[in-house]
């Protein structure tokens, strides 16, 4: 369906609003993972569980870990984030066997969680990094993503998404960086960046 054809009478639909899909939130813009953090407090409004792996991301100078540690109590029990990387930035050109164990102990987590059908909305933050990485493989991840439960919804977050998981996806954004306080020399902030 193409979006044009949204009619804001039908957008609500009761014989689909429990299945769950497979979104994607890849491009080289800013936004990816602040959409997907978007999405989970949302879902946790509505009561549901919901698990977090930040593939890539370790420390624990990150606004939103601030903030999901001050959750009320109902909505902090239906939370669990899962770190799985050190506390740096990871790339190609700097990535040590150490990142690799990391993030492929997130996935195994992520997998189990996924098999045992324990939460509703599943965020596999910057997941698309640890394909394009190699240190989760490409075909385990698009046969977990097609073996999901039915109705758990699973996002996934990263620049450089591969054809074969958009493929499958229900829903990808591309979001593409039209202009960038950064290329004035700006630096991460806290509270916006991070």
């Amino acid at each position: 369906m193409n979006s044009s054809n949204y009619d804001a009478n039908k957008l609500y639909n009761p014989e689909f609003s429990q299945h769950g899909y497979i979104q994607v939130y890849t491009g080289n813009g800013k936004g990816k993972t602040t959409a997907s953090l978007g999405l989970a407090m949302r879902a946790l409004g509505r009561g549901w569980k919901v698990l977090i792996v930040m593939f890539t991301k370790g420390g624990n100078d990150y606004g939103e870990l601030i903030s999901f540690s001050q959750l009320c109590p109902q909505m902090k029990d239906n939370v669990k984030i899962v770190q799985a990387g050190l506390d740096r930035i990871v790339y190609s050109k700097n990535i040590k066997e150490e990142d690799k164990k990391l993030i492929q102990e997130g996935w195994q987590t992520a997998k189990e969680a996924i098999k045992n059908d324990k939460y509703q909305l599943i965020i596999l933050d910057e997941a698309n990094i640890a394909i394009d990485l190699d240190c989760i493989k490409l075909t385990d991840m698009v046969e977990t993503l097609k073996n999901k439960p039915q109705d758990m919804e699973i996002v996934l977050t990263g620049r450089n998404a591969k054809k074969e998981v958009i493929d499958i996806a229900d829903l990808v954004s591309e979001i593409i960086p039209v202009k960038h306080y950064w290329d004035k020399g700006i630096k991460a902030r806290k509270g916006i960046e991070f």
